[in-house]
This record gives C-alpha cells, sequence and structure tokens, in this order.
C-alpha cells in the first residue's frame, strides 16, 4: 500500500510578526501538513520563526529545510533543537543538510570547505546529535523521544547512505552543482539519474538493516521527500518548459515534463503528475516554495487522505 501524501511549504520571507502569524495561518487553512523554515542568510533565523508559527498554529508540523550544517556547532544546535521541540509541543522536524552555497559561508566568515569535508562535518553532526538528544541527562529534553524526526537531504552516495542509516525522512535534490557556474548554482539531474539515486538509496538501506517486514522495498518505512521548484497552471506545458530549459540542459522536452521538480497544468492534472511520481520514485511527502502555495493549494484538496 502505498504511503499516504503529506504537503510541506517552505516559507522564505519576513515582514512582520503579525505578516508571519497570518501567513502561517493561512498555510495551514490551506492544508498544508508541514510549514517548513530554511537555513540561508537573507531568510528568517529558523528556529525563532518556527516557535512563532506554533503559537499562532494548531495542526501542521514544523520542520527546518534544511540546515545547513557547516553554520552549527552539534552542541549549540542540540540546544536549540530540544528548545524549540519543547517550545513547539514537540510539532519539530530536523531538516539536515551539508550545505552548497559558498557565498553564505564567506559572508558568515565560516570555512565552506571541500564537499567531503562538509559531509564530514554532517556525519560528525548527526552523530552528535543522536548522541545528545538520546541522553535522558541532556538539558533542556526535547518534547518527542528518543527525539525529534531527522530529515537528511542530499543526492550522492555518502549523504544517501548516511539517511539510509539514520533519517525518518530522505529528501531528494535531484539537481548538482552545474559546471562553470559559482558554487551553489544547481541544474536538473534528469529522471532516469534521479530513479537510479533512488535506487541507491534503497541498496544503502537494506545494507543498513533498516528493511520493513512486509514493504515492497528496503527503507520503505523512511518517508521520501521531493523538493517541487515550480508548480502552478499551465495551458501549454510544453511552452513552459522551454521557458525553463536553462536550468537543465541536456534534458528534453520530454525528460522535463516527467520530473517531479516541475508541476503544471491544472489540480488534477498536477494531481496525477504527484500520483506518477509516487508510484514510479516512491516519493509520498512533497515540499513547495512560498511562492508556489496558492497554486499548489488546490492540488492538496484533490489529494486529500489518499
Amino acid at each position: 500500500m502505498a504511503r499516504p501524501f503529506r504537503f510541506g511549504v517552505n516559507l522564505l520571507t519576513l515582514e512582520s510578526a503579525e505578516a508571519w502569524r497570518a501567513k502561517c495561518r493561512h498555510a495551514e487553512q490551506l492544508g498544508y501538513d508541514v510549514l517548513l523554515a530554511p537555513d540561508h542568510l537573507g531568510n528568517p533565523a529558523p528556529f525563532p520563526a518556527l516557535a512563532t508559527a506554533a503559537e499562532a498554529t494548531e495542526r501542521p508540523r514544523l520542520g527546518t529545510f534544511v540546515l545547513n550544517a557547516g553554520f552549527w556547532n552539534p552542541a549549540l544546535l542540540a540546544r536549540e533543537v530540544a528548545t524549540c521541540d519543547a517550545l513547539t509541543d514537540g510539532r519539530l522536524e530536523l531538516g539536515l543538510g551539508a550545505g552548497y552555497v559558498k557565498a553564505e559561508h564567506d559572508s558568515a566568515g565560516l570555512p565552506f570547505g571541500s564537499p567531503r569535508e562538509r559531509v564530514d562535518h554532517l556525519v560528525r553532526t548527526v552523530a552528535e546529535l543522536e548522541r545528545l538528544l538520546t541522553d535522558a541527562e541532556h538539558r533542556p529534553r526535547p518534547a518527542q523521544s528518543p527525539r525529534p524526526p531527522l530529515l537528511l537531504g542530499g543526492n550522492g552516495d555518502r549523504l544517501l547512505r548516511l539517511a539510509a542509516r539514520h533519517a525518518d525522512i530522505a529528501a531528494f535534490t535531484g539537481a548538482v552543482q552545474a559546471p562553470g557556474k559559482p558554487q551553489g548554482a544547481l541544474q536538473l539531474i534528469s529522471p532516469e539519474t534521479l530513479e537510479e539515486r533512488v535506487g541507491a538509496f534503497h541498496r544503502f538501506a537494506a545494507e543498513a538493516g533498516r528493511a520493513q517486514e512486509g514493504a515492497d522495498e528496503p527503507g520503505e518505512a523512511i518517508e521520501l521527500n521531493y523538493l517541487i521548484q515550480m508548480a502552478g497552471p499551465g495551458a501549454d506545458r510544453r511552452a513552459k518548459v522551454r521557458e525553463l530549459s536553462a536550468y537543465a540542459p541536456g534534458l528534453t522536452e520530454d525528460q522535463m515534463l516527467e520530473h517531479p521538480a516541475l508541476l503544471l497544468g491544472d489540480a488534477k492534472e498536477m494531481a496525477e503528475q504527484l500520483r506518477a511520481h509516487r508510484e514510479r520514485f516512491g516519493f509520498s511527502y512533497f515540499t513547495v516554495l512560498e511562492h508556489n502555495m496558492e497554486a499548489f493549494a488546490p492540488v492538496i484538496e484533490e489529494l486529500h487522505g489518499s
């Protein structure tokens, strides 16, 4: 049986305290299951933003999508996570990634390092968070036991292996560093390559012994997430795809139409696309960006409970 859909929205802008609360309440009314905050310079600081979102809403989970591990000392992060989980009455979901935007590290005066070094730091951070947050003596204590659910995002083998061992939710980026572009500029991989990455994750989950009894695939107990980059109506889907071709050099129009990063059509058409993505890739938890929040809402209504 397919895992039920879940939908999150990544909230990116902060105008005022009341505007933030109103936006969070509106997202809840639209049916979003998770309110998310990113960890980029220029966006709201994630933990106070989520604690405020909790005060304004009742139902949605609250998550970081995703924290840049290079910005954080693990012990200080454990304190933030535990505090935020307690203040949100156990609604927190902790998303972590290795980071990919060098300019932000430069602005913060923090080392960026090589991809290997960034993943090394993420591995250490995950291990230390597991140790501290599950320690009954650690103060403050998170509300959830043994710790808040962990989302790990990435695309490469090391990150997928880490997610297969430790994550409750695995988030697939579906993109890689664009050759010849500034560090942090991404381009889409093909749907076929994305499918291979999901297959690699399932192999790593089997190696880690995380196959669920009765599941069709090893690692099926781990929820799979994908970030939709664009969602909205489009009478001529191919024309819209041609507008976006610069973000996916080398992909055909058909490949872009099959890609879960792009969701085009009316609500019923977009809902059918998500059902197809769940069948093909196993993605059941989809995230949209704030500017797509209204356009995507009718899809939530179409897929409610399915």
